[in-house]
């Protein structure tokens, strides 16, 4: 019986990692909120078999609701941040946990009913309702922090790992899974008394569950040539502020979204346009270009003929820039000499061909003092053969961009 067990749950998470990950790779057709919709409807039942369906493995019992299906969960939302953003992996987790407090809060109203009995031996058991609620709480808030630690520690373990992403998820599983069922063994023993065993035989299932899942991704991500050197290099801080919406907060903080020197659109729009244009491209079946644009030598200006003069040829190169896009092309200074251009509906070849004609009206229109051109370096990727996600176009751009710099400047390097 115990082997029939472990059979059964094998095949649980099969299925599981399959359908997740097939709703997820279909995200451009279906729309990411079926994917999340998924996710967020399997969290009753997770929480359900946690509290009370156990079976027996050979090396303890365990419960399918916490071994397979929130082990699944946790590891589909890091996959989740690798092929979208923190941005877009905060939207379920925060939709959970208002879900769950909303699920206990009319819980607390509808147990003041006067009920009347309908189905003959069928009565409402409120007092389930009350615990399963407390439950989801409880798992869900210890999912917030579950989360958190475990795309931060994808991120930091990038550091080492950057191009070994099975290594990267196992390890993330391994450490984070502990951690929820310390904390989430401490509820089940409070609420339901659960034995120890309870605890032991949880905990080295979601050990099995670690590297199962991770092989899982691991493979479907080589299988879809996800581009792992476009993994974010932002800071933690940058990635914890995303997940935690304090970028929301620094938004008020902003005046008006744009750049005084310049005119372009700040950084701070970037991340909300960005996002905003993705979605609705991905809605429409329509692609989205970008590109990443970076004065050559723009110190050397600075230092030759001063500051002020630096000023004047990012005034004017944003001009130009500026002239050569279509009225729903969106330009940003991203920082310093670096600005970024998003193009809704061109596909790559148009963008290619657009950002070389940009290439040669700065070289031709933006000058030094002394007569000397300006030049550009360009980078340009396009949605969906580089990323569905604003931070994984990004990221591919900035590879190309360094590839222009190291191959001469002046120059448009894409696919």
């Amino acid at each position: 019986m115990p082997n029939a067990n472990l059979m059964l749950l094998l095949a649980e998470a099969l299925v599981y990692v399959a359908s997740m990950i097939g709703l997820l790779h279909l995200r451009a057709r279906l729309g990411l909120g079926v994917f999340v919709a998924a996710l967020g409807v399997m969290h009753f039942i997770e929480t359900y078999l946690a509290a009370v369906f156990y079976v027996q493995l050979p090396f303890g019992v365990i419960s399918p609701g916490s071994a397979v299906f929130f082990s699944g969960k946790l590891m589909m939302i890091l996959l989740l941040y690798v092929k979208e953003d923190a941005a877009t992996v905060r939207q379920p987790i925060y939709g959970l946990l208002a879900g769950n407090f909303l699920t206990v809060a009319l819980s607390l109203l509808l147990r003041r009913h006067d009920t009347v009995s309908i189905v003959a031996g069928r009565v409402a058991d409120i007092a389930f309702i009350d615990e399963m609620g407390w439950l989801m709480v409880w798992g869900t808030t210890l999912l917030y922090f579950d989360s958190l630690i475990i795309i931060l520690l994808y991120e930091k373990l990038g550091r080492w790992f950057r191009r070994f992403v099975t290594m990267r998820f196992l390890i993330c599983g391994v450490v984070v899974l502990t951690f929820d069922q310390v904390g989430f063994y401490a509820a089940l023993h409070f609420v339901n008394g659960a034995p120890a065993d309870v605890f032991w035989g949880g905990w080295m299932a979601k050990m099995l569950a670690a590297p199962f899942y991770a092989v899982a991704i691991g493979f479907y991500l080589n299988a879809s040539r996800h581009t792992f050197l476009a993994i974010s290099d932002r800071p933690l801080g940058d990635v914890f502020n995303d997940l935690t919406f304090r970028e929301r907060y620094e938004d008020l903080l902003s005046r008006s979204g744009r750049d005084t020197l310049t005119g372009a659109l700040d950084r701070g729009r970037f991340e909300a346009e960005g996002q905003r244009m993705i979605r609705d491209a991905v809605a429409q079946s329509a692609p989205v270009s970008l590109m990443i644009i970076d004065v050559d030598r723009f110190k050397s200006v600075n230092d030759q003929f001063g500051h002020l003069e630096g000023d004047r040829v990012l005034q004017k190169l944003a001009e130009t820039v500026r002239a050569k896009l279509r009225p729903m092309d969106l330009l940003f200074r991203y920082g310093g000499e670096e600005f970024v251009v998003l193009c809704p509906g061109l596909p790559y070849a148009d963008a290619h061909a657009r950002a070389e004609d940009i290439r040669l009206a700065v070289s031709a229109g933006v000058k030094t003092p002394n007569g000397h051109p300006v030049t550009a370096s360009f980078g340009v990727s396009s949605t969906l053969a580089d990323g569905a996600g604003i931070h994984e176009l990004l990221a591919q751009g900035d590879i190309r961009l360094y590839a222009a710099k190291n191959t001469g400047r002046n120059r448009v390097v894409g696919r």
